[in-house]
């Protein structure tokens, strides 16, 4: 099947081209996010090309890094980790692929929907944070490991997957053990968002980016105490697990 490429203002895609429509939405909705991006983050990310893959197969090909996520992550979470975000490129699979991975739970996919722009939000997090080296390196993959629940949680929250994560979540809490706090690496890609999302509720969208912009030299609990307004790591941690307890209920 021919491959084509289509284009949007900010972003270039490659592509089958029998699926040139679903594309051209994604493209759309890209753009809306790397505007509402614009509006908390000092720098976004234009230029960037978006390769849409016919199955996991082919995206696992193309990113290697992909299937040794997917074993990480927590079993709930391991439906949505369906794309990767490089430097210059977002590669994740059709959407209509994405659809027909999703469940009957409510959100499974509005959630997988929205992979294209939580990658997207990733890459701008991460240009936004002179913290994280952009290039793949051992420090990159440290920082990556020590602060997956920041990196990847303010990418899911701003990207907009976390506010259809209830049902997920609420199976994270039903069939694993008591979640760390801040979220470990296996739980960051589910749990991550939440911390982002209580932040927002009691502080605002730019403190959540201030946050995301920096990882702080004393560590994970020193900058949410910062974040928090002072506020001991204990008191945050209660206020996240009533968080995670609300959420799991209204699923």
């Amino acid at each position: 099947m021919a491959w084509v490429e289509s284009a949007s203002p900010s972003f270039r895609a490659r592509h089958e081209s029998t699926h040139a429509d679903e594309v051209d939405r994604v493209l759309h909705s890209l753009e809306r996010t790397r505007e509402y991006l614009a509006q908390n983050f000092p720098l976004t990310v234009d230029g960037m090309s978006v390769v849409f893959h016919s199955g996991f197969a082919s995206l696992s090909m193309a990113c290697p890094m992909v299937p040794l996520t997917w074993i990480a992550a927590d079993p709930a979470a391991r439906r949505y980790v369906a794309g990767w975000s490089g430097r210059h490129e977002l590669h994740i699979v059709r959407p209509d692929v994405l659809e027909g991975r999703g469940s009957a739970v409510p959100g499974s996919r509005e959630m997988l929907a929205a992979t294209a722009s939580t990658l997207y939000a990733r890459r701008v997090i991460i240009e936004n944070n002179p913290d994280v080296p952009v290039r793949m390196t051992p420090r990159r993959v440290r920082a990556e490991l020590r602060w997956a629940w920041l990196i990847e949680g303010a990418a899911r929250w701003f990207g907009g997957q976390t506010a259809h994560a209830r049902p997920a979540i609420a199976r994270r809490l039903r069939e694993g053990r008591r979640p760390a706090f801040p979220p470990g690496p296996r739980d960051a890609p589910l749990l991550g968002g939440t911390v982002i999302a209580l932040l927002v509720h009691e502080r605002d969208e730019r403190a959540a980016a201030r946050l995301a912009c920096h990882l702080h030299p004393q560590g994970r609990r020193a900058a949410l105490r910062h974040a928090f307004g002072n506020r001991s790591a204990a008191q945050i941690e209660e206020a996240w697990r009533a968080h995670l307890a609300r959420m799991a209920a209204a699923a």
